[in-house]
């Protein structure tokens, strides 16, 4: 079957890979149908992602189709339109144990530690599928972004009408501010692009600043002299990553939704003095994507405005390139397989 495979850093090649074999019991057949591109798959084609080895199919934004089930599957059905989630835990270690898999010790993510969606068809664990027949491919591709955000505001837990910054006006900037929304939150963003500023204005209808050379006085004036007490930091960016210590608030609390492959460095002193929790946020888990078929079911996120983008499987190595340039316009790619 046909597939695109990212040999190294910069050089992707559209290539002919052997089919799965029959699923297992517990297994599902999926045709692949939508491919989203995020800031992953970008990195690393640019020789960036933390714990990626080449070559690589990548893809682990993804919508499907089942074609054919195992004998034990009753979860899903031949021809049920799905999202799956790519993250493969071991069930067995003390963080599955503990109920968390998105941290386990031995997690294979599709696309980044395995081979992901840029091919037509693979074989997945039947209850990695999350079946919708209400949604599109296009919106399926795009459950584990918002599954990702949702994620990142329960690790935040935000109060009702609480100060929020959100750092990034990207796809997962966006998310993470609808998700608060639905918490009655109403987050500033913050992007140095002016594009993204107001993309998120007319998007989400929510107030956004520029950080300028020195942020503090910009977030200080957008929550009335005060500075947040949640901050959510959505870019990966090394740079805003440690600026974002000196924007929160006393008591406050700082989730990094992003991730930068290099140290984060904070000054002790105030770390301290301002007794602020550092938070990391990883993945996703089933329930979170649950709630997030259930927030595009119920219309309260409409996604078609990020996607600027698409081309077929075999353009995506002449295409890629382009994308990877990080081009203002282009806000979410996807591939139609």
């Amino acid at each position: 079957m046909r597939a695109v495979k990212l040999l190294e850093p910069g050089e992707l090649v559209t290539t002919t890979i052997p089919d799965d074999p029959e699923p297992g019991p517990s297994e599902a057949l999926v045709a692949v149908r939508r491919v989203g591109i995020c800031g992953t798959d970008l990195h690393a084609f640019h020789g960036r992602q933390t714990f990626f080895s080449y070559p690589r199919i990548l893809g682990h934004e993804l919508g499907v189709e089942v074609l054919a089930v195992g004998s034990e599957v009753a979860s899903v059905s031949s021809g049920d339109r799905c999202a799956l989630r790519p993250y493969l835990e071991c069930g067995s270690c003390d963080a599955c144990l503990r109920g968390l898999p998105n941290c386990c010790s031995h997690l294979a993510v599709l696309g980044v530690h395995a081979d992901g969606g840029m091919r037509e068809r693979m074989v997945v664990p039947a209850d990695h599928l999350h079946p919708s027949p209400a949604l599109s491919f296009d919106q399926l591709a795009l459950v584990e972004t918002l599954s990702v955000c949702g994620h990142a505001v329960v690790r935040g837990a935000p109060v009702s009408g609480e100060r929020t910054l959100v750092i990034g006006a990207g796809p997962i900037g966006l998310g993470v501010s609808r998700w608060l929304i639905e918490g009655r939150v109403r987050p500033v963003v913050c992007d140095i692009r002016p594009e993204r500023r107001a993309f998120a204005e007319s998007w989400s209808g929510l107030e956004s600043i520029a950080p300028g050379d020195d942020p503090v006085p910009a977030v200080r004036e957008a929550f009335d002299g005060e500075l947040p007490t949640l901050i959510f930091e959505a870019t990966g960016s090394a740079a805003s990553m440690t600026t974002a210590f000196s924007l929160a608030g006393q008591g406050g609390r700082l989730v990094f939704v992003g991730h930068a492959p290099v140290d984060i460095s904070f000054h002790d002193p105030e770390l301290h003095r301002r007794e602020l929790t550092l938070l990391a946020s990883r993945n996703a888990t089933a329930s979170d994507f649950l709630r997030s078929v259930a927030l595009l079911e119920g219309g309260a996120v409409d996604v078609e405005p990020w996607l600027t983008d698409r081309c077929a499987l075999a353009d995506v190595p002449s295409v890629f390139p382009a994308w990877a340039a990080g081009t203002s316009a282009i806000y979410k790619p996807v591939v139609e397989v």
